[in-house]
C-alpha cells in the first residue's frame, strides 16, 4: 500500500524537454515510474527518448497541453518542472484539466501565485465537495513510494519499501531520514515543501498514513516558522492511533532571520523549534533533537 502514488499511477511531466525536466524524467523512469508523456506547447507532436528501469528504450510523446495529455494517455499525475514565472500558468492548466495529483517542484514561486493556484483547486471539486486536484509543493522534492513510483526529485536508491510513512517540510532532511531508516524502509515519503502556501499539509499526510493499513509508524519533520507543526500536534492527539516521532529543524536559528525556506521565520515566541517540540510532545509524539536521534526513537516505538 501507499498514499497518493503507486505503480499504477500514470505520470506526465510538464517541462519534459527542459534541462531539469529531462534529467528527472530519466531518474523517475529508472525508479519505476510509469511516465506516459510530457507537456511543452512549443514542442507538441514530438517525442523524447529515454530508457525504462529495465534499460529498454521508450519514446515519450510530447503534448501541447495537460488536457490533451490526459485524454491521450489517461494520465492522473503531473510533475511540473517549470521556471517560477511560468509555474502559476502551468499549475492552473493542470488544475483546469482535472489532474488528480500535481507535484510542483519549482522553487521561488511568488506566494501570491501559489495562493492563487491553490485556491483554484478549491473551486474544482468532486461530488463530495473535495478538490479534484491535490497539490504537493511547491518548492519540494515531491513524493516517492519506494519500489513503485517517484514523482519528483527524491533519490530513489536511498531506501526500499517498508512500513514507515514520512512527511517532511525539508527536502534534504527527507533524504537524510530515509537514509537513517533505510534498513526498515518506507511505504511513502512526501516532501511537502516549506513555502508559506503549500497544497498538501502535515495533517493531510498524517490522515492518509493513518488510513493506510501498510503504514505502521510515521515520521514527521517540521521546521521553525508558522504554526503547522502545532496544528499537526492537535490533529495527532485527536485522530492518529499509530506511533508518530518528530524532528523540528532550527533549534539554533536566530530570532527574526529567514532560514532556508521562505516560511521558516520566527517572530517572538511563535514558531520556534522549542514551542513546536513542546506541542508535539504534549500530543504524545517523541521528538528528537537530531535526525539520528529521531530515527532511533522510531526504532524504539516500533520495537
Amino acid at each position: 500500500m501507499s498514499i497518493y502514488l503507486n505503480k499504477d499511477s500514470k505520470v506526465i511531466v510538464q517541462g519534459i524537454t527542459g534541462g531539469e525536466g529531462s534529467k528527472h524524467t530519466r531518474l523517475m523512469l529508472k525508479a519505476g515510474t510509469n511516465i506516459v508523456g510530457g507537456v511543452n506547447a512549443r514542442k507538441a507532436g514530438t517525442t523524447v527518448a529515454h530508457q525504462d528501469k529495465d534499460g529498454a528504450d521508450v519514446e515519450l510523446p510530447v503534448f501541447g497541453s495537460v488536457s490533451e495529455a490526459m485524454a491521450e494517455t489517461g494520465a492522473d499525475v503531473s510533475v511540473a518542472f517549470v521556471p517560477p514565472k511560468f509555474a502559476k500558468a502551468a499549475a492552473e492548466e493542470a488544475i483546469e484539466a482535472g489532474i488528480g495529483l500535481l507535484v510542483v517542484i519549482t522553487e521561488g514561486i511568488p506566494v501570491q501565485d501559489a495562493a492563487e493556484f491553490y485556491n483554484l483547486t478549491l473551486t474544482k471539486t468532486d461530488a463530495d465537495g473535495k478538490p479534484i486536484t491535490r497539490i504537493i509543493g511547491p518548492n519540494c522534492p515531491g513524493i516517492i513510494t519506494p519500489g513503485e513510483a517517484l514523482a519528483g526529485i527524491t533519490p530513489a536508491s536511498i531506501t526500499d519499501a517498508g512500513p514507515i510513512g514520512l512527511v517532511s517540510k525539508s527536502g534534504t532532511l527527507t533524504y537524510q531520514m530515509m537514509y537513517e531508516l533505510r534498513d526498515i524502509g518506507f511505504s511513502t515519503s512526501i516532501g511537502i515543501g516549506g513555502d508559506p502556501v503549500i497544497g498538501t499539509t502535515h495533517i493531510d499526510a498524517l490522515e492518509a498514513f493513518e488510513n493506510d493499513p501498510e503504514t505502521t509508524a510515521i515520521v514527521m519533520i517540521g521546521e521553525i516558522g508558522g504554526d503547522a507543526e502545532e496544528r499537526a500536534a492537535e490533529y495527532i492527539k485527536a485522530n492518529v492511533s499509530k506511533p508518530v516521532v518528530g524532528y523540528v529543524a532550527g533549534f539554533t536559528a536566530p530570532e527574526g532571520k529567514t532560514m532556508g525556506h521562505a516560511g521558516a521565520i520566527v517572530s517572538g515566541s511563535s514558531g520556534t523549534a522549542s514551542a513546536k517540540k513542546e506541542a508535539l510532545e504534549a500530543a504524545g509524539v517523541k521528538v528528537g533533537k537530531t535526525p539520528s536521534e529521531t530515527a532511533n526513537l522510531l526504532r524504539e516505538v516500533i520495537g
